[in-house]
């Protein structure tokens, strides 16, 4: 028994995660699933560090700006979970071709702030049976769902493709509140706990809600 499976409970080290996106939610999903003792993490993104980031996105500093938050992110989680394997992918998702390296992986999260990039991973994850977890703020609003194909609906049905603001806000605590929910999510995937399939999670403000979400052929 491992010093994180005494500590908390139960032991995620033999699962993997893919972040996609490692902004404000990105950064604060994978802290957690790292802390969580998760054996793998990809982190992918094609952005670069700029001054509006740092409000949310606490790995990176104002010497940072310019570099690469994916490299950023895996160096700097890894002196702080040595024992999981980190890797960077910097490149942007336009097509399912670009996710087939993930279909071994064992959950995705997302943590990209379009639609386009949700759609495609949507499409992934319905053909090829990896699950993701799906988070998005705008001020002090956020959800995060659950989608495992075959099992619940998929993405669209629980409202996560719909468009959005051209601007939405980005608070930093709704952010490290969602992205939270996203790693907690996937650590209840890897154990099991079938009760968060298919939840929608609601954070609004003050409270925090859940949705079971129906669809054709799903109880």
């Amino acid at each position: 028994m491992n010093i994180k499976e005494q500590v908390q409970g139960f032991d995620i080290s033999r699962f993997s995660a893919a972040v996609i996106g490692c902004g404000g939610l990105g950064t604060n999903a994978a802290v957690h699933l790292a802390g969580a003792g998760i054996g793998r993490l990809i982190l992918c993104d094609f952005d670069k560090v700029e001054l509006r980031n740092l409000n949310r996105q606490f790995f990176y500093t104002s010497q940072n700006i310019g570099e690469y938050k994916c490299d950023l992110l895996a160096h700097r989680i890894s002196q702080y979970a040595p024992e999981c394997n980190f890797s960077s992918v910097c490149r942007k998702i336009e097509s399912t071709e670009d996710l087939a390296q993930l279909e071994k992986t064992d959950i995705i999260i997302i943590a990209a702030d379009n639609i386009k990039t949700r759609k495609i991973i949507n499409d992934f994850c319905s053909k090829s049976g990896v699950p993701c977890v799906n988070g998005s703020i705008d001020g002090f609003f956020g959800t995060a769902y659950l989608y495992v194909p075959y099992e619940t609906p998929d993405l669209e049905a629980a409202g996560a493709l719909e468009p959005v603001k051209e601007n939405p806000r980005s608070v930093s605590s709704t952010a490290g509140i969602i992205g939270a929910l996203e790693a907690k999510l996937a650590v209840d995937y890897f154990r099991g706990n079938s009760e968060s399939y298919g939840v929608l999670l609601c954070y609004d403000d003050n409270e925090i809600s859940s949705l079971k979400i129906r669809g054709e052929g799903y109880d």
